[in-house]
């Protein structure tokens, strides 16, 4: 853990600590819970409920951590915490008029995946509307779900040729990534100051669209190629990737300037903002 905040949480004050190997915000569990139960002993209220949950079967247990943060004497000091999705499985369990809205929220999004399974284009037109309102342009946003398009072709084309864990989709968009950019994705989010945001959310539209030759590149190789392990695919991910390297470069070379663009979503929304006053 290497990267420590606080966060605001109903007007209380969580403290949370970001994990950079695995890509998660861990937050404290005993802060979520004095915020959401009312209780003036969080601590013991916290026991309690672990107790209780584990009599009932739970294996929340199992996905509590532990990590050293600054207590209220200021010192570092071991406590109980839990990533995003463990914290909202915390929260269900919570019976308080505070929790109440969360609740209600979790409840409203699971209502909605179960009918964008039923009805896809339902996603679709709920991804338009919500970088509409984080205030994305039109122009970027088209181009944004044609990426997705694309995106999902390659893994049904990776699905196809035998690749089945997260770990090694994860490996080939990496390798992807590194053929036409010259940054592992670990890297280039980094390099846009980025830490659980998505990354083609943060790209440039140059960058978006050579990011887009690169997929569909590697998807048509990989096609033609047929391959049969990780290995292969990597080969053809590189293979994929480097023509759109090759492209990026002349691109370069033509305009003098960097296609890859340390700017990400906030930061270029901010100062079109203060070009604007």
């Amino acid at each position: 853990m290497e990267k420590t905040a606080v966060a605001l949480f109903e007007g209380a004050t969580i403290r949370k600590s970001w994990d950079e190997k695995s890509e998660k915000w861990f937050f404290s569990v005993v802060d979520v819970v004095a915020a959401l139960s009312g209780s003036d002993r969080p601590r013991k209220y916290w026991d309690d409920l672990k107790r209780r949950l584990n009599d009932e079967g739970s294996e929340l247990s199992a996905k509590i951590g532990q990590l050293k943060m600054i207590a209220e004497d200021g010192k570092q000091r071991e406590t109980d915490v839990a990533d995003t999705e463990t914290i909202f499985r915390i929260i269900q369990s919570i019976p308080s008029p505070k929790a109440e809205p969360f609740k209600l929220w979790l409840a409203r999004v699971g209502y909605e995946r179960v009918e964008e399974t039923e009805d896809p284009e339902l996603a679709i037109n709920r991804a338009l509307r919500t970088y509409l309102k984080k205030g994305y342009s039109l122009s970027w946003i088209n181009q944004r779900l044609k990426s997705i398009e694309i995106r999902k072709d390659l893994t049904d084309e990776w699905e196809k040729g035998g690749v089945k864990s997260p770990t090694d989709f994860a490996v080939l968009t990496d390798e992807i990534t590194f053929a036409w950019a010259g940054l592992r994705t670990r890297d280039y989010k980094n390099f846009k100051g980025l830490k659980k945001e998505n990354l083609r959310d943060n790209m440039m539209n140059l960058e978006l669209v050579l990011n887009m030759l690169a997929e569909t590149a590697t998807t048509e190789i990989s096609k033609k190629d047929e391959p049969k392990n990780i290995d292969e695919h990597k080969s053809v991910a590189r293979a994929g990737g480097g023509i759109a390297g090759d492209a990026r470069k002349k691109i370069e070379e033509k305009t003098g300037k960097r296609a890859l663009s340390s700017e990400n979503f906030q930061s270029s929304k901010a100062k079109k903002l203060k070009d604007l006053s």
